[in-house]
């Protein structure tokens, strides 16, 4: 009977799908990792760092502190990233599947709705995580504040007040998430039907073993991947801008102001900065991390997925 059959398969496709959104984090992340330094940075407005730009912030990092320093805060964030990228992506596999069709056969509202729950699900469970990467990140040589992960951790548990300050930020990248997992998801599985439907000879191909059904070339799977992370990225960043502030807020006394909740921290960025020095600074190092990091995790999501018998491929 295909009904036990289905039950039983469900633990071992979610564990293909754990280790699909695995390997997919540590390829967007890594790949984007320099970039995601000089952003924290840029949006923090490091002292160091505050009057330089993308390019000129990156050869400083590199003149100060060696090529390696480029990667400083990538170790935690790998930890992070392994669980947080396999629990998102099985969760929106999870998410679709139980949301599918409530909104019509052609809709694609249950995918923007099922992505935005699959990323605030992972963003929830590892969000301690990407406190401590941020706060090792925003270091520069000379800065003795903390030792290692376990450090960091710990100073914050004790000095900042317990498990609650492990969370500080968390509204905003909450609020944040929901249109940036939500319209990443949703974008890409747009651009992907629409790939499939319109210009299938161009950026399709069969899958003969599946029945003929249709994947994505490597290429259209990047170029649906980047225009899914321009879009997302831009509509979420004011918030994620807010969030690093309230992250680091408590590493100086000057920036204490900005860790008293998300609104205020928002008004202060605003009256202090505006809206493009301010809540879109660093957009543009973004942008430039944005396009190839959610092209490189659907990539690589999808590339998992196919190897694993995941993806049999689209008819449409």
């Amino acid at each position: 009977m295909p009904q036990p059959d289905e039950k039983g398969k469900t633990p071992h496709i979610i564990l293909k799908n754990l280790m699909a959104g695995g390997v997919a984090g540590m390829c967007s992340k890594t790949a984007v990792a320099p970039l995601d330094r000089i952003k924290i940075l840029l949006q923090a407005q490091h002292k160091h760092y505050r009057h330089l730009g993308v390019f000129s912030g990156l050869k400083h990092i590199i003149q100060s502190e060696g090529f390696c320093a480029l990667y400083k805060g990538n170790f935690v964030q790998m930890i992070r990233v392994v669980p947080y990228a396999a629990g998102q992506f099985t969760a929106y596999e999870m998410y679709k599947k139980h949301l599918g069709g409530s909104f019509g056969q052609h809709s694609h509202i249950d995918r923007f709705l099922a992505g935005a729950a699959g990323g605030v699900t992972a963003a929830t469970i590892t969000y301690p995580l990407d406190m401590i990467r941020a706060r090792l990140a925003f270091l520069s040589n000379g800065d003795t504040i903390y030792t290692g992960i376990s450090d960091v951790a710990i100073k914050i548990f004790r000095q900042e007040g317990g498990f609650r300050a492990l969370y500080r930020g968390y509204l905003p990248n909450v609020i944040a998430m929901v249109p940036y997992a939500g319209l990443s998801f949703y974008t890409y599985e747009k651009l992907k039907y629409l790939c499939m439907k319109r210009a299938s000879n161009y950026f399709c191909s069969k899958r003969e073993a599946n029945t003929g059904g249709l994947v994505l070339n490597v290429f259209a799977k990047l170029l649906c991947g980047g225009v899914a992370g321009a879009v997302a990225h831009t509509v979420s960043y004011p918030l994620d801008v807010t969030k690093r502030r309230m992250q680091l807020a408590m590493m100086h006394p000057a920036t204490y102001k900005y860790g008293s909740g998300m609104w205020s921290t928002m008004r202060m960025i605003y009256i202090e900065d505006g809206v493009m020095r301010g809540l879109y600074r660093g957009m543009t190092v973004n942008f430039l991390r944005s396009v190839p990091f959610v092209a490189v995790g659907f990539t690589s999501y999808e590339i998992m997925r196919q190897m694993l018998d995941l993806d049999t491929g689209m008819k449409v």
